[in-house]
């Protein structure tokens, strides 16, 4: 069959055509329709994302064991995990979840992936990942995180918000003019804010007077986020610091006792149990350090899929 130069063209042109009305706006990703859903994720190193994605040197990671990609074949997750990877082997990127963050006074943003950590490059992940992931499954319209977390910060100090008396947290006031500052990136593209999501405490529980307070605490950090975004029935999740798993005493079960104390006293709010995710450090990157999951990225792939489920359930009501 012979084709006109002209058939050639117009087919040329509609082609052309196809992948523009396809490439859609910057937020849009994969055609979703409606109102962009925005999550803020916020907290302390845990937030950050401390899960090593293949690094895997004897000395410095165990040999891999724990990584994303060593978890990816050996771990009790491994088949959930598969949708993190394409059928090349290469990490998926997801166009219809976006997530902005801040780390070092440079603004990282673009499609969901390995990588929005406090690190740079794609060396680790945290929460956001399968939290972006669940939602996104999950939601009919696009899907913006806006990411803002800090290593060693109190909610007793650091995040301290302004119901609570006393002087504001330096980073209660950073972490309000990120979201403004990535709320305002977005022009005019209509959003909803859809969820608030915690996970902090590692410095409140090392802090005895703190732990007493991080109840009431809690409370006002939310009473003022959904003042300042006027969102009063916003959802919120709370992650339990389920580092090294079940306690029966000390610390650190005094502390998990606050967070859902906490929770408890909020409204359209759930607290989400993560003790279970706990891993053993002879089978993850960071043998010495309890304070970060050890690094195992199965622990932060699982707390970011118990955040997502726990949103999911309030989006429902």
């Amino acid at each position: 069959m012979k084709f006109s130069k002209r058939t050639v063209t117009c087919n040329a042109m509609l082609s052309v055509l196809a992948m523009l009305i396809l490439a859609g706006p910057a937020w849009a990703g994969h055609a979703k329709k409606g109102p962009l859903k925005v999550f803020i994720l916020a907290g302390q190193s845990n937030m950050e994302g401390q899960g090593v994605v293949s690094m895997d040197d004897a000395r410095g990671y165990n040999g891999g064991k724990g990584n994303l990609v060593w978890s990816m074949k050996y771990s009790k997750s491994a088949e959930k995990m598969k949708h993190l990877k394409n059928e090349k082997g290469e990490w998926v990127v997801r166009d219809d979840v976006q997530i902005s963050f801040k780390v070092n006074g440079k603004v990282r943003k673009g499609g969901l992936t390995v990588g929005y950590t406090g690190y740079g490059g794609s060396s680790h992940i945290g929460p956001e990942l399968q939290f972006g992931h669940v939602m996104g499954d999950y939601l009919d319209e696009p899907v913006l995180l806006i990411k803002t977390a800090w290593g060693g910060k109190s909610l007793y100090v650091d995040f301290r918000p302004p119901s609570s008396g006393g002087q504001v947290g330096p980073f209660y006031t950073k972490m309000i003019e990120e979201v403004r500052a990535a709320l305002k990136e977005l022009g005019d593209q209509k959003y909803e804010i859809a969820g608030f999501v915690w996970q902090q405490g590692w410095n409140d529980m090392c802090t005895g007077p703190a732990i007493p307070e991080y109840a009431q605490n809690l409370v006002n950090l939310v009473h003022d986020i959904r003042k300042e975004f006027n969102v009063p029935d916003l959802p919120v999740v709370v992650g339990e610091l389920g580092n090294g798993g079940p306690v029966k005493n000390g610390s650190m079960f005094e502390f998990r006792k606050a967070q859902e104390a906490g929770t408890r006293q909020i409204e359209n709010a759930i607290f989400m149990k993560t003790t279970g995710f706990a891993r053993p450090p002879e089978l993850s990157p960071n043998t010495g350090h309890g304070h970060h999951w050890f690094g195992n990225a199965e622990s932060y792939f699982l707390i970011g899929d118990a955040l997502g489920e726990g949103m999911k359930k309030l989006l429902k009501k």
